[in-house]
């Protein structure tokens, strides 16, 4: 997400798939003065890491809230690629807001339907009303970069260097725990015009790569990449008729897993016997890991990215410079060539060990849908009720 401030070198953040902070450039003589250094007696010291699903952790900026000058601005992608934007993004940010101490007046939220003109209007029209903070979600990496051009950017998201992690963490375990002899993997990465797709592979090769070099994993292929789950299942029936040995398969993100499990269901493939990964904790992947066919998935939970983005932008239209408890990385974008100041907050590995405790208490899905039909003597199973 993107943060934008008047007379400000703008400030980008991107918040999980691309949402960046912004701040406005301009000659507004009556717009918040520039982020700069005050004592950390001063200063809310908030963690990155201590945001909780109560969103208590936001009433410590009330001060700052009460210091800052202009509006915040939140400009969210749209309605059809994922259900997030409306079920979570919007209503997360504005308790995170409140809970912090803005009236609804101090902030607006903007969805700009899947078209990137209308994203540039509306940020356009949110700095004529004056927005001294852009928080964006761009629709791909070229929608926000007209409104980005002018500023320095932070990147609010989960380390997914980190998420790549797990999912390779997460295939050697369930390797081991489904008996896999002989692993013969296929890697099946995201869209390489992704620069996170790129982020997640560095992280689950990490994991897989030694075991490759020491012989104990075969690395059967690693085709051309891709976010679209029926591209997907077509690059893995061809790769499973070129290679008749693959028996586990990384898979980047819940919504390809399905693609391929759809296919190993259709190849009367047995449950607990194929690996699978994913991401996302969706509700179709938390069902093929109670079923048998996906090792687990990485849970980021939104609720973390939208008060760690709020906060960021509580700390820039204050004009004082965040903490280093808060901006904790930095990230790597291949597009620009430079690194950008981050936020990370912490992804969590689920498994149907875990799920009732993590997605299931946080209220990310609920029982009715998870359980229905056929996954619900596995929903007991895993003592989810």
């Amino acid at each position: 997400m993107a943060v934008t401030r008047k007379s400000l070198a703008p400030i980008g953040v991107l918040l999980a798939a691309g949402l960046i902070l912004s701040a406005c450039g301009g000659d507004d003589d009556n717009a918040g003065a520039s982020a700069s250094p005050s004592s950390s007696a001063s200063v809310p010291q908030i963690d990155a890491a201590a945001f909780t699903s109560d969103f208590s952790l936001m009433k410590q900026l009330t001060g700052l809230a009460s210091q800052g000058k202009g509006k915040i601005g939140v400009l969210l992608p749209d309605t059809t690629t994922s259900t997030r934007y409306v079920q979570y993004d919007a209503p997360y940010l504005k308790q995170a807001f409140e809970a912090a101490g803005l009236s609804s007046d101090q902030f607006t939220i903007q969805n700009a339907q899947g078209s990137a003109s209308t994203m540039q209007t509306q940020a356009d029209a949110m700095i004529s009303d004056g927005a001294s903070v852009l928080l964006v979600d761009p629709l791909d990496p070229g929608s926000g970069a007209a409104i980005e051009s002018k500023a320095d950017r932070y990147y609010v998201s989960f380390d997914n260097v980190k998420v790549g992690g797990l999912i390779g963490q997460g295939e050697v375990d369930c390797i081991t725990a489904w008996n896999v002899s002989k692993p013969n993997i296929l890697i099946m990465n995201g869209d390489p015009s992704d620069n996170n797709a790129k982020l997640f592979a560095q992280g689950y090769h990490s994991v897989l790569d030694p075991k490759f070099t020491d012989g104990s994993y075969v690395k059967v292929g690693e085709p051309a990449g891709t976010w679209t789950p029926s591209v997907a299942a077509t690059t893995f029936q061809q790769q499973q008729t070129a290679h008749k040995n693959i028996n586990a398969v990384v898979t980047p993100n819940d919504d390809n897993a399905n693609a391929v499990i759809s296919v190993l269901k259709s190849s009367k493939i047995p449950a607990k016997t194929f690996p699978t990964t994913g991401q996302d904790a969706s509700l179709p992947g938390l069902q093929n890991i109670l079923t048998g066919y996906q090792c687990g998935t990485v849970y980021k939970p939104i609720y973390l990215e939208a008060q760690a983005a709020a906060a960021l932008a509580l700390y820039l239209r204050a004009g004082v410079t965040p903490p280093t408890t808060l901006v904790n990385a930095k990230t790597t974008d291949s597009k620009i060539g430079k690194d950008i100041a981050s936020v990370y907050t912490t992804p969590i590995w689920v498994t149907s060990e875990n799920m009732n405790d993590t997605v299931v208490k946080d209220g990310a899905v609920t029982t009715d849908k998870l359980c229905a039909g056929a996954v619900a003597s596995a929903c007991t199973a895993a003592g989810i009720s």
